[in-house]
């Protein structure tokens, strides 16, 4: 891959694509948690150590699919500006911001930035041609840099204007960030070249969200771990009763034939035998532990059971590779936060006599600094639906583009 280390950037300016897509406290809109922002520091560091000037470009939020009553942008929550004071806090400089992604105030700012500032750009989805990957919306954002750095991992698997397309306008003159680069480098790892055996861990909601990543996953692994609401539909699928937890009912014949293709793979499939079940979708409501074979109506699993929790680290502490993408439970209510707390306990001990974990983003990722385990693990990824995709085998725009 070339990155950044490829180039000089002494008296250039970089147009870098950034996820800055952080979360923001609803009263205040102050960052809440900046890991992606300080995830890409190096790279900028490294622009401007060069003698360069970084121009920065980031979504967040969906402001035009997530408008006030009255159908306008809510522009005071979708606003980078929101991200600024964290930004030039951990740089130690004052970064300077445009009121817009374009326009005579990008151009005038972005024309007159010396080398060592960076200059972060307004919010490029305010504008409905960035998902779309309109072809002059790109050139516009593309004439503001001498260079361009696609460091936004996290966006990887959307083909944008600002993640793929304007790319096309640097032929010569693009590349890689650090985040980019240690993402794609440690998903080969795993994917490619994993230490046996060779362990993932699934879990969420929807079995149909993990599809193409559980028929990836059987080609590849010796033991597959499905826990959370997902497992529900696997163990109704097998004749047991689940009452009223979550089941996707138009997915249990294909349950059945994931199930029957890890088995003649010799990949050991495993479900939890026991949950923590209750009567009502709350951390306040009754619960008790309870046998997976028999779950009572009225009743749903919102955790995994203790046996479970138990029988999942037992295999997890025998792994060399490990891949975690998805809760074992409700891990944000504490009632049934022990199948997660327990499983990211397991991988940080197995992690410790020398295993290399892989946490996949998203609820993963959360999990994990919840419980304190980030600085435990190997690698934890930016971005959960780019690493979803990219082991599923599908190629990312956002990754094609610097390579083609």
């Amino acid at each position: 891959m070339k990155t950044v280390d490829s180039i000089n950037f002494n008296g250039k300016k970089a147009l870098v694509r950034v996820d800055f897509n952080v979360p923001l406290d609803k009263k205040t809109l102050a960052v809440t948690d900046d890991a992606r922002i300080r995830a890409t520091l190096p790279t900028i560091k490294k622009i401007l150590d060069d003698g360069g000037a970084c121009i920065l470009m980031s979504h967040l939020g969906r402001p035009l699919k997530k408008l006030k009553e009255d159908g306008s942008v809510d522009y005071e929550k979708h606003t980078l500006k929101n991200t600024l004071s964290t930004l030039s806090s951990l740089l130690g400089i004052e970064v300077k911001f445009a009121s817009d992604c374009m326009g005579e105030d990008a151009q005038k700012l972005a024309s007159e930035l010396k080398p060592g500032e960076v200059l972060l750009l307004e919010n490029l989805r305010y504008y409905k041609e960035e998902e779309k990957g309109d072809v002059g919306f790109a050139e516009k954002l593309a004439k503001l840099g001498d260079i361009y750095v696609n460091d936004a991992f996290g966006t990887a698997h959307r083909a944008h204007a600002s993640t793929a397309i304007v790319a096309q306008f640097f032929p010569e003159a693009k590349c890689f960030g650090y985040v980019m680069a240690k993402e794609v480098a440690n998903a080969e790892k795993v994917i490619k070249f994993a230490e046996r055996p060779f362990t993932a861990i699934t879990g969420g909601a929807k079995v149909s969200d993990k599809l193409l990543i559980l028929e990836n996953l059987i080609e590849k692994v010796d033991n597959l771990i499905i826990g959370g609401g997902m497992a529900y539909t696997f163990l109704k699928a097998q004749g047991y009763e689940i009452g009223s937890s979550l089941c996707e009912d138009d997915r249990l014949d294909l349950c059945l034939q994931l199930i029957q293709k890890a088995k003649d793979r010799g990949v050991q499939l495993l479900l939890p035998e026991d949950s923590i079940v209750a009567d009502a979708f709350s951390n306040e409501a009754n619960c008790k532990p309870c046998d997976n074979k028999h779950i009572e109506k009225g009743w749903m699993g919102l955790d995994i059971g203790p046996k479970a929790a138990t029988k999942f680290a037992e295999v997890i502490a025998s792994s060399k590779t490990i891949l975690w993408n998805g809760p074992m439970g409700v891990f944000e209510m504490s009632h049934f936060e022990n199948g997660t707390k327990t499983a990211a306990i397991a991988v940080a001990k197995a992690t410790q006599m020398g295993a290399f974990s892989l946490i996949g983003g998203g609820d993963s990722a959360a999990a994990v600094a919840k419980f304190g385990f980030e600085d435990q693990v190997s690698y934890v990824s930016t971005g959960g639906g780019a690493l979803l995709e990219y082991f599923e085998g599908k190629e990312l725009p956002g990754i094609a583009a610097i390579n083609s």
